[in-house]
């Protein structure tokens, strides 16, 4: 699926310290579903992030549902000083060419 391996792109290409943690791909007739987790370090909050990117295409269009999650700091506290909505935003802008609603 195209959208997959744009986002797998630009988040490996676009970062030094971008990982795809997994890949998983099932399909069923002509339909396809892709589960992509990356993770991401960013220096600023001193800790990993990481972005689950679900995409699909059951209703003939290819949809994408995004997620990110573990940047926050603390046991408590769930303050993520942005990380985690800007690697969002990374798949976010990787699709942009190609988003026609929302």
């Amino acid at each position: 699926m195209e959208a997959a391996n744009t986002i797998e792109s630009e988040i490996l290409r676009g970062s030094i310290s971008g990982t795809l943690v997994d890949h998983y791909v099932r399909m069923t007739g002509s339909s396809e579903v892709h589960v992509l987790i990356m993770e991401k370090y960013y220096m600023r909050s001193n800790n990993r992030a990481s972005v689950t990117a679900t995409i699909d295409n059951f209703d003939g269009a290819t949809r994408v549902h995004v997620v990110a999650a573990g940047s926050s700091e603390g046991v408590f506290f769930r303050f993520d000083w942005g990380a985690g909505n800007s690697f969002a935003t990374s798949v976010e802008r990787a699709l942009e060419p190609y988003i026609i609603g929302g």
